[in-house]
């Protein structure tokens, strides 16, 4: 079976020592998401990335994400649910720490909107896992517990694992990879070149990215019309 799996870093990338990195070694026709401004956490251009991803890619695709790259790929997902054959999702970030433009700062929390009432709430309709940590300071674990259940998602507790990157020693991460391939044993799909691609759910003015861009849109110009 043709298949791609795609790397989606988080805020500022996953360098060198990431527990991504060491799994791109790891892992056949395995690729990271290009042309994202990574210290820009602005969902609407992170999701066309790696929607534009996904079309390009060869055969079903399997997104292994890591903190703000999981709100990517769930809003990439829900367009793409014929192509994704499953999600690894660690150490989701809660969205309402961000909003449409980046990182919400405390003077700023209270006028502009967070990203929670624009992340899929519903099923993603392919396997998935979220992988979260009781102590992860970018978001309380009953908050991952609840964003999990909401996307259908297996939750894997890892305990207390920080932020599951470099800083908490997750560098090589062998249970990561285990992960991954207990996700792809899952699978039961019959293979991408069997579909007819006229039958594929390419969701356009109505699909979760559309709806999160005309809000992007929206808040810039009520941001634009209040700045000084």
């Amino acid at each position: 079976m043709l298949e791609t799996t795609l790397i989606v870093p988080g805020l500022n990338d996953s360098g060198p020592g990431h527990w991504q990195s060491w799994l791109e070694g790891q892992v056949p026709d395995v690729r990271r998401v290009r042309h994202i401004d990574w210290n820009a956490p602005v969902l609407a251009r992170w999701a066309s990335e790696v929607r534009r991803e996904i079309d390009e890619a060869v055969g079903v695709v399997w997104l292994v994400a890591h903190s703000y790259g999981c709100l990517a790929s769930v809003v990439a997902a829900a367009d793409r649910p014929e192509r994704v054959a499953g999600l690894l999702l660690v150490a989701p970030p809660d969205p309402d720490r961000f909003s449409a433009f980046g990182l919400r700062e405390a003077r700023h929390g209270a006028d502009r909107e967070g990203l929670a009432s624009w992340i899929p709430s519903a099923p993603i309709g392919v396997p998935s896992m979220v992988v979260a940590s009781r102590d992860d300071p970018w978001a309380p674990f009953e908050v991952t517990t609840r964003w999990a259940d909401a996307w259908g998602s297996l939750l894997v507790d890892v305990g207390h694992a920080g932020h599951i990157n470099v800083d908490s020693g997750h560098g090589p991460w062998p249970q990561g990879l285990a992960l991954l391939a207990a996700l792809k044993d899952s699978y039961t799909g019959l293979p991408l070149g069997s579909i007819d691609d006229a039958r594929l759910t390419h969701k356009g003015k109505r699909g979760a990215l559309a709806r999160l861009r005309h809000r992007t849109r929206f808040n810039w110009e009520v941001f634009t019309e209040l700045s000084p």
